[in-house]
């Protein structure tokens, strides 16, 4: 395939193209990021349609009803949240096996799996007719989200030129984003059709599932993937063949020695613990917990429960859901361009400061003016409409698709498919609290819970502006020479490498 843009070579750099080969590829792997974000989507406006509700959760769909029911504890109900979260507790599950596929059998592979787990899932879902049928079902989504959210990132990362591997990787996360706006859209449209509008939502993501269990077939396994199962040659001729040159031995030798110091390590789950990999390991599981305890999947998950708490009638908080959807998907589209450009730790930096004003703003309004059985008043209702964009929109160009690539790209090969298992984990452990735990916190907590969001974001800022080194286009295979071992304070845990 011929190429479709080069970059000019530096002394650091490997001799490459952006080669059609790799858009085509990266963009078919991160399909796995629509359905993702498609199910993130879907879950707040199925729970907020009151046909779902009276099928599957009559106590929900009584009290939702009360004239006099307590504007934030409507929705409180743990097995309406285990609807949503039960996903991320197989997905926690998952990413331990997927990690273990990635590296005896590929990433492609972990792809299809993936494909094949949702595919699944999405046919109980959507023909569920109790409530066991409906959590199995999210189940299954949940192991593909475990097997795709575990191979993707990796793939992306290792087939990427490292001057385009920041963007080409946040196709991931824009297609989450994009995903998310479709079940908004989708939810709108089937929340007219009664009585199984809830079901066309839930079956709508086969769609993503089958064009990534397809599209699979096309793309190539990762070098690195390749060159790590013995099969060099193989490897090779794919590296040839996604940098669009023929003159690719630099590289191909610095991932061979990578991988023979990789094969050296029986078991790199127990070599994370030692003291040279505790920066990554630290850095990329921190990370995934900052991602979520910004609060934006109490945004995603629950948007139009969160609308209508405030007093939007359900169209209208579906159609504001379709709103901070497009900005979600808008401001990704800034992250591609700048992540490479203006590096990673300015954007998080920046984003941090956005979201913080946003959330202590939200959590200000609703405090004076939405009282337990009193409707917002409009025009404070549509700021904060305005507030929560403005909060999407730091998200989507930072700490969203940031909290994907960075893990995928900071692990040495010894460790990367272990580390990058422990990052995955860690955002599905705390996707799994957030999603479980959101309608209670928000019951007995009400508008103080966007005080604590804003602490977090605090903390979180402060974590990236003092330990979190830039790792804007240093090669994959050449992370720990040129980002760990010159930072002012992980340097130290290279002082001696075998240390444990």
């Amino acid at each position: 395939m011929p190429p479709i843009m080069a970059f000019d070579k530096k002394d650091d750099e490997f001799p490459a193209k952006l080669t059609g080969q790799v858009v085509i590829c990266s963009i078919i792997a991160a399909f796995g990021g629509l359905m993702f974000g498609y199910d993130i989507g879907i879950s707040g406006g199925v729970t907020s349609m009151d046909d779902f509700l009276e099928k599957f959760f009559p106590k929900v769909y009584v009290r939702k009803h009360r004239a006099k029911e307590d504007n934030y504890c409507k929705y409180d109900n743990q097995m309406l949240q285990l609807f949503t979260s039960s996903l991320y507790l197989a997905a926690i599950v998952c990413c331990f096996f997927a990690s273990k596929c990635c590296k005896r059998f590929g990433r492609k592979i972990t792809i299809q799996l993936a494909s094949l787990f949702f595919f699944i899932g999405v046919i109980l879902n959507a023909a569920a007719m109790n409530l066991p049928m409906l959590i199995i079902g999210r189940l299954c989504l949940g192991a593909g989200v475990g097997f795709g959210n575990q191979a993707v990132p990796l793939f992306i990362s290792e087939i990427a030129p490292a001057k385009y591997r920041g963007g080409l990787n946040i196709l991931f996360q824009m297609l989450i984003t994009i995903g998310i706006l479709c079940a908004n859209i989708v939810n709108y449209l089937t929340s007219k059709m009664h009585p199984h509008g809830w079901r066309f939502s839930l079956g709508g993501a086969a769609v993503p599932a089958i064009f990534l269990g397809l599209g699979s077939f096309l793309i190539v396994e990762t070098p690195t993937s390749l060159i790590e199962r013995g099969q060099k040659e193989q490897g090779k001729q794919a590296l040839r063949k996604i940098r669009g040159v023929y003159d690719v031995e630099k590289e191909y030798q610095e991932i061979l020695q990578a991988t023979e110091l990789a094969q050296q390590i029986k078991k790199p789950f127990r070599n994370l613990m030692n003291k040279s990999s505790r920066p990554q390991l630290i850095c990329g599981t921190i990370l995934q917990i900052f991602q979520q305890f910004t609060g934006i999947n109490v945004i995603m998950f629950y948007a139009p429960v969160l609308f209508q708490t405030m007093g939007f009638g359900g169209k209208a908080s579906l159609l504001s859901a379709i709103v901070t959807g497009m900005v979600n998907v808008v401001s990704t589209i800034v992250a591609i361009l700048g992540v490479d450009k203006f590096g990673r730790r300015v954007l998080l930096i920046e984003a941090a400061v956005q979201m913080l004003v946003a959330q202590c703003v939200t959590g200000g309004i609703l405090a004076v003016h939405l009282k337990a059985t009193n409707v917002i008043p409009k025009n404070y209702a549509y700021f904060v409409v305005v507030l929560i964009c403005i909060f999407v929109s730091g998200f989507a160009w930072s700490w969203g698709p940031l909290g994907w690539l960075i893990p995928s790209e900071i692990f040495p090969l010894e460790t990367r498919t272990a580390g990058f298992f422990f990052a995955v984990s860690m955002n599905m452990i705390c996707t799994f609290i957030i999603a479980q735990a959101f309608l209670t916190m928000l019951c007995h907590m009400r508008s103080g819970i966007f005080f604590f969001f804003a602490v977090c974001i605090v903390i979180m800022g402060s974590f990236a502006y003092l330990f979190l080194p830039e790792t804007k286009g240093i090669p994959i295979d050449e992370m720990n020479e040129r980002a760990w071992k010159k930072h002012w304070f992980w340097k130290r845990y290279f002082d001696d490498d075998s240390a444990p």
